[in-house]
């Protein structure tokens, strides 16, 4: 088993300390990410928690998933390998609209 948690159903308040609080009552966590709006700064209500040992997350993972925090009820199982993204960064541009320079 991996040693890589996904952790969902957070609340937008939740902080990386208190999700390493949490963890550290079940074994060593090594590291914390709680990932966060890249404009409003505040959590989107899942993270990631890294602990030392595959036990140890399998531990977490039946000590915490489907737990109450904040009155939201936590999912936590091993995260999945990241899938690879295909293209670039979309943003902006025109498009496939025709015309161009003075079309009106």
């Amino acid at each position: 088993m991996s040693n890589k948690l996904y952790v969902g159903g957070l609340p937008y308040s939740a902080t990386e300390e208190q999700l390493r609080e949490i963890f550290a009552a079940h074994g060593t966590v090594e590291s914390v990410k709680v990932i966060t709006d890249k404009f409003t700064g505040r959590s989107r209500g899942f993270g990631f928690v890294e602990m030392s040992s595959g036990g140890e997350a399998q531990k977490a993972i039946q000590a915490l998933n489907g737990t109450q925090l904040d009155e939201r009820t936590l999912v936590v199982n091993e995260a999945r390998p990241q899938e690879r993204r295909e293209g670039g960064g979309g943003g902006g541009g025109r498009g496939n609209r025709s015309g161009g320079r003075n079309r009106w």
